[in-house]
């Protein structure tokens, strides 16, 4: 499961205008975007910054999850999610199209579930995987 991150930079530029809800191609639970709201609010995150979702090389499967705030780029698709700015690059994108987003407790700790329909295989203990 992956963690959510901070890592603050200022703005560059105008962020790109979120698409409208019914459009999202990633999807938040209530829980997921309740846990990255109250996460905000602890670390006083800007309300410029969005949630980064990121897909990136590495772990025993191939690729894994990437989750922190950082400010959209001109390049970024941006969108809103159960209330949450949801801010992905484009090569990631591919990769999470159709993933719902979900917040877990139990027994083995807490952090972020990815149930995302395009991977093919997870690693044993479901950091990373393969599409």
């Amino acid at each position: 499961m992956a963690t959510v991150t901070t890592n603050i930079r200022k703005p560059d530029a105008a962020p790109p205008q979120p698409k409208p809800a019914n459009e999202n191609p990633i999807n938040l639970t209530a829980r997921a975007a309740e846990k990255v709201n109250e996460i905000r609010s602890a670390e006083n995150i800007e309300d410029s910054f969005g949630l980064r979702l990121r897909v990136v090389g590495g772990g025993c499967s191939g690729f894994s999850y990437d989750l922190y705030f950082d400010s959209p780029t001109e390049v970024d698709q941006q969108f809103s999610v159960a209330g949450v700015k949801v801010v992905v690059d484009e090569m990631s994108l591919m990769y999470l199209v159709g993933t719902e987003i979900d917040y877990v407790e139990g027994l083995s700790g807490a952090g972020f579930k990815f149930n995302n329909p395009n991977v093919k295989s997870t690693c044993g203990c479901g950091s990373s995987f393969s599409v």
